[in-house]
């Protein structure tokens, strides 16, 4: 598989596609509202992409960015086959991926001025602090971070950060979590518990990571989540996630959509045993009115987004 996320005009997503995948995204493209592919890295890098944009009848318009304005390159095809063979290129870091077609350097203009933040010492911190918590629990996007760096502090009569500068805070954080996760080894707790889910969920249990805002809302939503053969449902929400990389264990809520004690006691188990299979521990004492807890947990959640 490629180590690539993959965006379509629809607004489809494709993470980590094969190389024979991409490859078919690539020659669908040229309809009405399906013109275009953007590819970026996993873990995604600010300003480091791929896209091609292609109208049926007419040429590929390939396009690369290497980080800096000053690194923004275009080059045409006139077949799939020559975007196929670079994208894959891309997407494989390979060293002569470039090779076979004529690239130019576009002119993007100067990068536009961040003006120096207004904030008070303790704000600042407080404002860091937060953006950084959501970037520890693992499944917010940079645009998602940027957008949490930018609404966090407003009040209704006042928006102290601007869209720019939010967008500093987060890629200059996300590019040193992304540093950071380059040194883990091996399999990671919020790997094996994605493992325990997939098992949990293939077995007729609706299984939800980071799913809604709280207790309340997920108890309302899961439902909705469950297919027709669903027995019963496994969830945590985002504060539960706080917790979990705040280094507190993590909280699974679960339950039978059948509503009894007796089934919701049956899922609690397969859940406690879903964990230990892939190595994690979980604390329940088998009261249906009682919360998994996941712990101890080593919450090092890589970023995909």
């Amino acid at each position: 598989m490629l180590e690539i996320v993959v965006k379509t005009e629809n607004w489809e997503r494709y993470a980590r596609v094969s190389a024979e995948e991409l490859a078919r995204l690539v020659r669908r493209i040229g309809g009405d509202g399906d013109r275009f592919l953007v590819v970026q890295r996993i873990p995604d890098l600010p300003d480091v992409f791929a896209q091609v944009w292609h109208k049926a009848g007419g040429d590929y318009t390939l396009e690369y960015r290497d980080g800096a304005a000053d690194r923004h390159f275009q080059a045409m095809a006139d077949r799939p086959e020559a975007v196929v063979a670079a994208m894959t290129g891309w997407a494989r870091q390979e060293a002569d991926w470039r090779g076979g077609l004529s690239w130019s350097l576009l002119d993007m203009g100067p990068a536009p001025e961040v003006p120096p933040l207004d904030l008070g010492d303790d704000e600042r911190e407080e404002w860091e602090k937060r953006v950084r918590d959501v970037l520890v629990g693992g499944y917010a996007s940079r645009a998602e971070l940027a957008e949490i760096a930018e609404e966090y502090l407003v009040t209704e009569d006042c928006r102290p950060v601007s869209r720019g500068q939010a967008e500093a805070l987060a890629d200059r954080l996300w590019l040193e979590r992304v540093a950071e996760q380059a040194t883990w080894q091996g399999e990671t707790d919020p790997e094996r518990l994605t493992r325990a889910f997939t098992a949990l969920q293939e077995a007729g249990i609706t299984s939800r990571e980071n799913f809604t805002c709280c207790r309340s809302c997920g108890e309302s939503e899961i439902g909705a989540e469950g297919g027709p053969d669903a027995r019963g449902f496994v969830y945590f929400h985002t504060q539960c996630t706080d917790s979990a990389a705040a280094g507190h264990g993590l909280t699974l809520l679960y339950g039978g959509f059948d509503g009894s004690s007796e089934t919701t006691a049956a899922i609690g188990h397969e859940i406690v045993t879903a964990l230990a299979a892939v190595g994690l521990h979980a604390e329940w004492d088998r009261d249906p009115d009682r919360a998994i807890t996941v712990t101890p947990l080593d919450w090092r959640r890589r970023l995909v987004g």
